[in-house]
């Protein structure tokens, strides 16, 4: 079901809309996003293109383990 929560919203994305995706799983969300922000307990911690996010070690160590 998740996998084709995330292909429809790669469909839409490829429509040329925009999409606000609050997703917990960060290596999903920011595998299909073009921008994301992290937050920790209400605030922003990071925001990049998400390709970037999920190379970051801070990301790695923090959520993707």
């Amino acid at each position: 079901m998740v996998d084709e929560v995330f292909d429809i919203i790669q469909d839409i994305n490829k429509a040329d809309a925009t999409i606000l995706l609050i997703e917990q799983n960060a290596m999903a969300a920011l595998s299909v996003s073009d921008y994301g922000y992290v937050l920790e307990t209400g605030e922003i911690q990071m925001e990049g293109p998400g390709k970037e996010l999920l190379d970051d070690e801070r990301v790695i160590d923090a959520y993707l383990g």
